[in-house]
């Protein structure tokens, strides 16, 4: 079947949050129905652009946001609009934190090339089945966890934490990619992401593997969120990761009792 390529032009939004959505469009690279982001410009010998984006994702606290409100819609395009003061025009009206999988399980449902026998598109990595109501006893659905980014001894370290909560799967990268397809091929409870590893991307797989798994824990590990980080970096990285919807932030080197306070909830 011939690939959809569906157009998003993206107006506004922080950095953290433009990470994770073209995290989004890469990972919808797999799939026969595929977004990407849409620019009116063209590089010399590059395919003309179509006309207009098919979608419109606006973020209504940003100054551009106005000038939406001005204009009219191009025909057929979709707008949606996240934060306060949306136009009567909009498509799909959000607030924050946003819930990536929910934009395109939405954007899914008008431009999806085939369906599922049961009814329910296929939406492949950006709409999972639930958490809840699996059974993790059973040999397919035992629970999982994610490390991205760990040194040899954090990761042998949260390996045997893990495993006093039943956590006994495991897999551990160094690689975005790799992330990125562990993320979109299995389930998982928990999800630990090392935020001081630069070779990674992990604010996005971060905040991909919560949008992902809604009902799982997601923890951030960083050395600014302890004491060997200054008073403003420690706050900036809290205040961000609050943002991300990220579950937990937790200072590196690691200290039991405060990883304790979250496996326990597994």
């Amino acid at each position: 079947m011939q690939k959809q390529r569906i157009f998003v032009s993206v107006v506004g939004f922080s950095d953290v949050e433009r990470h994770a959505l073209n995290t989004v469009f890469r990972l919808s690279e797999d799939r026969d129905l595929a977004y990407a982001p849409w620019a009116p410009m063209r590089a010399p010998g590059a395919d003309a652009p179509v006309a207009a984006a098919h979608v419109a994702l606006v973020d209504g606290e940003s100054a551009e946001a106005v000038l939406v409100h001005a204009r009219e819609l191009p025909p057929g395009q979709r707008l949606i609009w996240v934060g306060p003061d949306a136009p009567e025009q909009a498509w799909r009206v959000m607030q924050r934190p946003i819930q990536w999988s929910g934009v395109l399980t939405d954007l899914d449902a008008v431009y999806a090339a085939r369906q599922v026998d049961s009814g329910l598109l296929d939406l492949d990595i950006t709409s999972p089945s639930p958490l809840e109501g699996l059974d993790f006893d059973s040999p397919d659905h035992r629970k999982r966890a994610l490390l991205v980014g760990l040194d040899v001894q954090e990761a042998m370290y949260l390996r045997s934490r893990l495993a006093l909560s039943d956590v006994v799967e495991v897999d551990d990268t160094q690689d975005t990619d790799a992330a990125l397809a562990l993320i979109g091929r299995n389930r998982y409870c928990c999800g630990v992401f090392n935020l001081d590893d630069h070779q990674v991307d992990a604010w996005s797989l971060a905040r991909l593997f919560r949008d992902r798994f809604p009902q799982a824990i997601t923890i951030a590990l960083s050395e600014t969120a302890g004491p060997l980080g200054d008073w403003w970096n420690r706050r900036r990285v809290r205040r961000n990761t609050q943002r991300a919807g990220i579950s937990a932030l937790l200072a590196r080197p690691l200290e039991p009792r405060e990883l304790s306070q979250w496996m326990d909830l597994l």
